[in-house]
């Protein structure tokens, strides 16, 4: 429950025309899109025109895609997923192959698991970028470099969006995850192409920090500001940078490490301050690790094929019967896929 301080004119409650008392009344605000993709519902105590108490309902962010889940073929499904989140699509699908192959005992080659560890690291990146200039935009253009940061920020995200178009065919979502392996092996040149754009980025994020941080605008409104206490971190769940920004060094590719992370050395970027400032700070830190990492990822790719079985376009392949949880270390903290199966062609449940 979240209490709001009163704003403007009042204008008192009705009366009960038993009691003669005035009365709140509760309103309903929503369910509705206020902004990106995940729907807000607001039930709202109101003494008049004076706002009492706010209860938030953000139990509809998914919007059905778990339910879709359970309608599609086993094979269909990493694509859907990755339409749950355009911003870092890659983790998505991953972690749902991940569970699957783990429920099926499916063998994935060392060169696939290094190709979705790069696009999930590429897919960091984009998102760190939108994360950060949207920041930037909320901050509000009364600093002055607010908009400005925003449109760098989206112009070195499209570099990232450059290479999986080279990489997958698409922009937004490459699909490259499946169960058994990777869609996609990269193509020829694409060791330049990848240095070349990653090279960009990185030289221009020293000018856009100095574009936020030199404001004191920003920095009162960044630094002290929405403290975050390790403790309290813990006990709302916090992960990801979030949670790396109160001085909580937690991250499933160095705890808890799959694939090509078991094989190199991730370093965690962590911060104590556990404000604002830190969680923005957290995040362009971990962009430049992970432009280190894509490096390293591409560099060190294994050789062999990225199937481990080809992809079964039938709707008559079923799955073994049981329960799987897998989890990747996405671009917001921990990303889970919890499915069961009762042996049919679709999953019975999904749960994200």
């Amino acid at each position: 429950m979240i209490a709001v301080s009163q704003i403007g004119p009042v204008r008192p409650s009705p009366l009960d025309s038993r009691t003669g008392e005035r009365r709140e009344m509760t309103l309903h605000m929503g369910p509705q899109h206020p902004s990106m993709h995940g729907v807000l519902h607001l039930v709202v105590g109101l003494d008049g025109e004076t706002v009492k108490w706010v209860d938030p309902d953000i139990g509809f962010l998914h919007r059905g895609v778990e339910k879709l889940c359970e309608t599609l073929p086993w094979d269909a499904i990493a694509p859907v997923l990755e339409r749950n989140d355009y911003l870092a699509p890659s983790t998505n699908s991953h972690a749902f192959c991940l569970a699957v192959e783990g429920l099926g005992g499916v063998d994935v080659p060392r060169r696939a698991q290094w190709l979705r560890c790069l696009a999930d690291e590429l897919s960091r990146i984009s998102s760190h970028l939108v994360a950060w200039g949207t920041m930037g935009v909320d901050l509000g253009g009364a600093f002055g470099g607010g908009t400005s940061v925003f449109l760098y920020c989206l112009r070195e995200r499209e570099r990232i969006l450059d290479i999986m178009q080279e990489w997958t065919g698409t922009r937004f979502h490459p699909n490259l995850s499946q169960i058994g392996g990777a869609r996609y092996d990269v193509p020829a040149g694409f060791d330049r192409l990848l240095d070349t754009k990653l090279s960009e980025i990185d030289a221009k994020l020293d000018e856009m920090i100095s574009m936020m941080e030199e404001s004191p605008i920003f920095r009162a409104r960044t630094r002290g500001v929405g403290v975050l206490s390790p403790e309290l971190a813990l006990g709302l769940g916090a992960c990801g940078p979030v949670a790396r920004a109160s001085g909580l060094a937690l991250d499933l590719r160095k705890t808890r490490p799959y694939e090509a992370y078991k094989e190199i050395d991730v370093p965690i970027v962590v911060r104590t301050e556990g404000d604002v400032y830190a969680r923005y700070r957290v995040r362009i830190d971990e962009a430049r690790v992970s432009i280190r990492l894509s490096r390293q990822l591409l560099a060190g790719l294994p050789d062999g094929p990225i199937h481990g079985r080809p992809p079964v376009r039938s709707s008559k392949h079923k799955a073994p019967a049981g329960t799987s949880y897998a989890a990747v270390e996405g671009a917001r903290g921990e990303l889970g896929v919890w499915i069961r199966s009762d042996k049919e062609m679709s999953p019975t449940r999904v749960r994200l």
